[in-house]
C-alpha cells in the first residue's frame, strides 16, 4: 500500500455510537460520563459541523513508534521478558506505558509492584527520548496539516504519551502552540481503549468554551484509539501508520488516509 498518495477511503459504518465528557485532572468517573451520554442522546436532531480536531500523537503527529517498541524491548529484557517487534505492534500499540508493563507482565505470569511499575514507566520514558533526540522524525504532512487545521478549528492533543514526552517533542517541531488543550496519560486514569481521555479532551475544551461532543472530529492510528474515538462519540479519521489500510476500514472509521499528504484540514468540516 503506498503511503505517500493521499488516497481517501470512506468507510460504511455510522462513526458515531454514543458521547461522553469530562477534563483533564479531575478524576474521571463513568458515572458522570454516563449522564452526558443520556443528555447527548435526547439531544434535538441538527447539522453536524466540525469545530475542534482531536490529534493523537504517537503515529499521528510523530512516527516514533519504533522508538517505543525499542524502549519497551530494552526495559523488558532487562527484566528477563522478551517481547518482539510483531508482538508490540500487534498487543501493545496504542497502550500508554502503565498498561504495557502491567500487560507485559501479565503475560510472563511474573509480579508487578506499585514501586516498580514506577520506576519501569520512568526508565522506559528515559530511553525514549533518548532515542528521540537522535532520531525524531515526523509524519509525513503532520505539520502542514496541523498549521492548516489552526486556522479552521480548535485544536486537541489526545496521547496515552506521558506529558514530558510531548512536551519536549513538540518544543522541536514548532507545534506546541497549535494546541488549545494536551491530554497525556499522567491526565487519566485508564488508557484507550477506554474513552476517558477523549471524554477529558471534550470537557477541557467546554470549560473554555461549550461545544457539542460531535462537533469533535479524532485522528488517530490505532485500532484501540479508534475504540475509544468511537467510545467517546467522535468521528475518526485513521492513518495507516502503524497498520495497513485492509485491517482499518470496516472498523467504523470515518476515513482512512494513506498519510496527511494531499489531505485538507477542510476535509474535515462536515465529518
Amino acid at each position: 500500500m503506498p503511503t505517500g498518495g493521499g488516497a481517501r477511503r470512506r468507510c460504511t459504518q455510522e462513526p458515531r455510537d454514543c458521547a461522553r465528557v469530562i477534563a483533564p485532572r479531575i478524576g474521571l468517573e463513568r458515572a458522570g460520563a454516563d449522564s452526558v451520554l443520556a443528555e447527548h442522546r435526547i439531544m434535538a436532531p441538527r447539522d453536524v459541523v466540525t469545530e475542534a480536531v482531536l490529534f493523537d500523537f504517537n503515529g499521528v503527529l510523530v512516527d516514533d513508534e519504533s522508538q517505543h517498541c525499542e524502549a519497551l524491548q530494552r526495559v523488558l529484557a532487562d527484566e528477563r521478558i522478551t517481547l518482539t517487534r510483531d508482538q508490540y505492534y500487534a498487543q501493545y500499540l496504542g497502550l500508554d506505558d502503565r498498561t504495557g508493563f502491567v500487560e507485559a507482565y501479565r503475560r510472563a505470569q511474573r509480579t508487578l509492584t506499585t514501586q516498580l511499575l514506577k520506576h519501569l514507566v520512568t526508565k522506559k520514558s528515559r530511553l525514549y527520548l533518548e532515542l528521540v533526540a537522535t532520531s525524531l522524525r515526523l509524519v509525513e504532512g503532520a505539520p502542514e496539516f496541523v498549521r492548516d487545521a489552526a486556522q479552521r478549528f480548535r485544536l486537541g492533543l489526545v496521547s496515552g504519551a506521558l506529558r514530558r514526552e510531548i512536551d519536549h517533542v513538540l518544543s522541536k517541531t514548532g507545534l506546541a502552540d497549535r494546541f488549545e488543550i494536551i491530554i497525556a496519560a499522567d491526565d487519566v486514569p485508564r488508557c484507550k481503549p477506554d474513552p476517558a481521555a477523549y471524554v477529558a479532551a471534550h470537557q477541557a475544551f467546554t470549560a473554555r468554551l461549550p461545544i457539542a461532543v460531535d462537533d469533535c472530529v479524532v485522528i488517530e492510528d490505532s485500532l484501540p484509539g479508534l475504540q475509544a474515538a468511537r467510545g467517546a462519540g467522535m468521528a475518526c479519521v485513521m492513518l495507516t501508520t502503524n497498520h495497513p489500510a485492509r485491517t482499518l476500514e470496516g472498523r467504523g472509521a470515518a476515513l482512512v488516509w494513506d498519510s496527511f499528504a494531499g489531505h485538507s484540514a477542510s476535509e474535515l468540516a462536515d465529518l
